[in-house]
């Protein structure tokens, strides 16, 4: 099933994030030259982050281009065979050509796939969507479907319960951002593939230096992190429940996406399909001493399933399940020196 990977570049965009450092130390372990772009080339922690990579000298190459100016973009898709778009806008540059940063990630999807056609080289686009915009929730809000699977849009028009108005525009540019790339997997733009990875909540170790936001959210009902709770229980109330997964996981999913011959077309990305309440329930009675609030333990229950086989009858074999992806998440905050961990 696999190609050959020694020499072959590809591009990560936003390499120095969480799931995009990982994914940049997997291409390299095993053997892939890697384009990564950062927003900034003088941030110095995230440029020797990535720079003190086994591998990295000989086969990284590091490129500065920013999702508001996408254009930028495009010497560092030069010559690669694929391309993992794994940047995001989460907070609007002001004064930019872009009024949000829904806009910014929409016109960055278009420019970065308009990359790929131009550069001649570049086979498959692999774009690290998210599960929030496959809401099995009824269009007319009356509740949720039977099953969460691709077929599954967000219907945007609605208003969700926990929400805010940054975890809003988390949901409409992630939604639209994988619409606008998925129109340029069609017959017109024949010889570019494009898959989509709509990715569950990213828990597991990390290489950044901090604790990754999602990581904090995983483990929000042992910290009592009211910010990072009403994002766990936003997902919940959008989702029904919350699909998760482990960054290796997620990584070796983006892997198998150029590795497989032919493969295009929207996946989700999940191991488990969870309650806030099961997660509250397992740190309850595996960590007792942190004393997890009864309001954590009563969460909705709700018979819906994760109906997605997409990705594993292709041949993908998740490695990670509920308790390893917390007990990482954990292992993972711990070492960070997060407070009462």
């Amino acid at each position: 099933m696999g190609m050959s990977s020694f020499g072959c570049k590809v591009c990560v965009t936003g390499g120095a994030g969480y799931i995009g450092s990982w994914l940049v130390k997997k291409l390299l372990q095993k053997g892939y030259t890697v384009h990564a772009t950062l927003r900034n080339l003088d941030d110095v922690s995230k440029v020797s982050l990535l720079k003190s990579l086994p591998d990295a000298d000989a086969r990284l190459v590091l490129f500065e281009a920013d999702i508001y100016n996408p254009i930028e973009f495009e010497s560092a898709i030069e010559g690669c065979e694929f391309v993992f778009h794994v940047a995001t806008p989460l907070q609007h540059t002001e004064n930019s050509q872009y009024k949000n940063t829904t806009e910014a990630a929409i016109a960055g999807a278009k420019s970065i796939a308009e990359s790929c056609l131009k550069s001649g080289t570049v086979k498959r686009l692999i774009y690290t969507a998210s599960v929030v915009a496959a809401s099995p929730l009824k269009e007319d809000g009356s509740g949720f479907g039977d099953f969460m699977d691709e077929t599954c849009w967000t219907p945007l028009h609605l208003s969700f319960a926990c929400s805010n108005v940054h975890l809003k525009a988390y949901v409409d540019s992630k939604t639209l951002a994988e619409r606008e790339i998925l129109s340029y997997g069609n017959s017109k733009n024949a010889g570019l593939e494009v898959v989509t990875l709509a990715c569950g909540l990213v828990g597991g170790d990390a290489l950044l230096s901090f604790t990754p936001l999602s990581v904090a959210v995983f483990i929000c009902q042992l910290t009592s992190s009211a910010i990072e709770y009403q994002s766990l229980r936003f997902l919940e109330e959008l989702l029904g429940k919350i699909p998760i997964i482990h960054i290796d996981d997620v990584c070796d999913a983006h892997i198998f996406c150029i590795e497989n011959p032919s493969i295009n077309g929207r996946f989700l990305c999940a191991s488990s399909f969870v309650s806030s309440a099961e997660i509250a329930s397992y740190y309850q009675q595996h960590y007792p001493k942190f004393q997890v609030k009864p309001e954590y333990l009563d969460g909705p229950t709700r018979e819906i399933g994760l109906g997605s086989t997409k990705l594993i009858e292709k041949g993908f074999v998740y490695k990670y399940d509920t308790k390893m992806i917390l007990e990482d998440c954990i292992k993972c905050a711990r070492t960070r020196g997060d407070t009462g961990l």
